[in-house]
């Protein structure tokens, strides 16, 4: 189970929070969607849950227990909206590999075949993938890390249908295996996910009626 309370951030490039006394609790195999418009703060909410971003009040807790900022990095895989802005490997082969020197080819196999990656050319470089597919590779790099909570940053925006379709169904597979938090402009998309709603708006993250 993973608890916020009352979590207070303001960036530096802030002079007023982006989230204030934010309170959330989401339990594993439980989904949670959190919605709210451009800008809202939605990205800011997953950075400070997965220790990229240090929250200047509140705390975080995991089955009851306090975690610090490095606990949360552990813990936690993020993939953003753009993924193709964190791709550092010139090909599809590199990008698994790094951070992972001991990866076996079968280890590497798994996780493409778990996000419908196992046709994909290993030479091609990540950039030159489709927007679907850039998100796929991005899931299977935070897959190998083998996180207990996964946080993905408006994983449907700017996909077509068919593709938006493929993507919630390997979405629905992952959350039965670990702790699911979406952030969205697209709530709607994610009503047969999750288990639980929240609204982000003016900082503040209000509960939504199932």
């Amino acid at each position: 189970m993973l608890e916020l309370k009352d979590i207070q951030y303001r960036p530096s490039t802030s002079e007023e929070p982006v989230l204030q006394g934010v309170d959330l609790l989401a339990h594993a195999s439980q989904p949670v969607v959190i919605a709210g418009a451009s800008g809202s703060g939605k990205t800011s909410l997953l950075e400070v849950i997965s220790g990229l971003a240090s929250a200047q009040q509140g705390a975080i807790y995991w089955e009851h227990k306090p975690l610090n900022q490095r606990q949360r990095r552990w813990m936690c895989g993020v993939v953003f909206q753009f993924p193709e802005r964190h791709f550092l490997g010139l090909t599809v082969a590199q990008e698994l590999r790094l951070g992972h020197r001991r990866l076996t080819s079968v280890e590497q196999t798994q996780a493409l075949q778990k996000v419908g990656l196992a046709q994909i050319d290993m030479k091609q470089a990540p950039e030159n993938l489709s927007g679907g597919q850039q998100r796929r590779l991005a899931l299977a790099v935070q897959l190998l890390r083998k996180p207990t909570i996964l946080l993905l940053d408006e994983p449907t925006a700017g996909l077509d249908w068919s593709v938006r379709d493929e993507v919630l169904e390997l979405l629905s597979k992952l959350a039965r295996e670990q702790l699911l938090i979406v952030a969205t402009h697209e709530p709607e998309l994610f009503v047969g996910l999750s288990s639980a709603a929240y609204r982000l708006d003016s900082g503040r993250l209000h509960k939504l009626p199932q």
